[in-house]
């Protein structure tokens, strides 16, 4: 089982982070504690990984894909005493293993098929030297998203004036990620710049990302961060006080469609009617052009209890029928623009989302 330790001071902590060499072991923030407790877990294993990614202690789809390319390193181990090909075949083994932790982030599988196509290149050499070949791609991933979230902040944070009021559904800030995080890269830095931002974070219910996540965040770094319940989003708009909404993505399809929380097809309809700008944060590893729409997009469904005995209290009757999706989907049209690392992309997506992003 993977060991928990209290860890240093808030800003010298990472989302994830890998100790030590091919035998290290990885280090995440357990994110099923916050914000109460701020504690890290050690995982020694790809089983270790799997349950954590399963169990929303790692969660954002950069945060995930980063995870499950550490967690191949972890797992082929057994195999580090044989033959070349013998590591070979665990590799496919263990990432085959842990694309079965959650269905809908595409950059758990993104990151899962680098991991196998660094290790077929590399498939000459000795089982050592396959690992020591695995570790560097996993780091960098690793290092190729803390890059990606902070060319995502400076291109967003252009769209936002000084004094503005903005809405965010989920977290998608650095703890979804290897660093400074999607949409919250964009109030970081807009509030770098010195722009006066007020944020309203959704609590996203069932499991309170907002509200236990995105506000710890906020608050951390210094912003003017106040919590709503999801269902005041709509009054929060028509009474004015925001002016843009900014949110992170789990899958897009190659026209537009996003996956997110669950919660955020609800906010976009919202700010479509007040007139609001509707932006979706994600780096170029977060779009997948294999699908044409969102309805090929699979959405994970969780176990009743999250909502039902939602954090160990019980909050509906014994027997009660529950629908759970963790994702829903947002139509392209609904979205005023991606923010990416390699700037704002706007419609039409089918056209510029692939021109944008897979041109070089």
């Amino acid at each position: 089982m993977p060991t928990a330790v209290t860890d240093s001071p808030t800003s010298a902590l990472k989302t994830l982070r890998w100790i030590g060499g091919v035998d290290g072991v990885l280090s995440l923030i357990d994110q099923t504690l916050l914000p109460v407790e701020l504690r890290e877990r050690k995982c020694h294993s790809a089983d270790d990984v799997w349950e954590a990614i399963r169990a929303l202690r790692v969660r954002g789809a950069p945060a995930i894909g980063i995870a499950a390319a550490y967690g191949v390193v972890l797992g082929i181990r057994p195999a580090l005493g044989g033959p070349g090909a013998a590591l070979l075949a665990k590799c496919a083994e263990i990432a085959d293993y842990l694309a079965t932790s959650r269905p809908t982030a595409v950059n758990l599988f993104w990151a899962l098929d680098r991991m196998r196509r660094k290790a077929q290149s590399v498939a000459s050499g000795s089982a050592n030297e396959i690992a020591q070949a695995l570790l560097a791609e996993a780091m960098a991933i690793e290092t190729e998203d803390r890059a990606m979230c902070r060319a995502i902040g400076q291109a967003g944070q252009a769209l936002l004036a000084d004094d503005t009021g903005v809405l965010t559904h989920c977290n998608a800030g650095g703890l979804a990620t290897a660093d400074y995080g999607t949409a919250l890269a964009v109030f970081f830095a807009a509030h770098d710049q010195g722009k006066r931002l007020r944020v309203f974070a959704d609590e996203t219910r069932p499991l309170f990302q907002g509200a236990r996540l995105t506000t710890w965040e906020l608050l951390s770094r210094g912003l003017d961060v106040t919590l709503i319940c999801d269902s005041m989003a709509a009054q929060v708009m028509r009474e004015g006080r925001i002016q843009a909404v900014v949110v992170g993505a789990d899958r897009i399809a190659a026209n537009g469609d996003t996956a997110n929380k669950i919660g955020t097809y609800s906010v976009a309809v919202l700010a479509r009617h007040h007139a609001v700008p509707f932006y979706v944060a994600a780096p170029s590893s977060t779009f997948d052009f294999s699908i044409s729409s969102g309805s090929e997009i699979p959405i994970e469904h969780r176990a009743a209890e999250e909502i039902t005995r939602g954090f160990g209290r019980q909050t509906a009757p014994e027997g009660v029928k529950v629908y759970n999706p963790a994702f829903d989907v947002t139509p392209g049209d609904l979205v005023t623009a991606f923010i990416t690392e390699k700037g704002v992309i706007r419609p039409p997506y089918v056209e510029m989302l692939r021109k944008s992003l897979t041109a070089g």
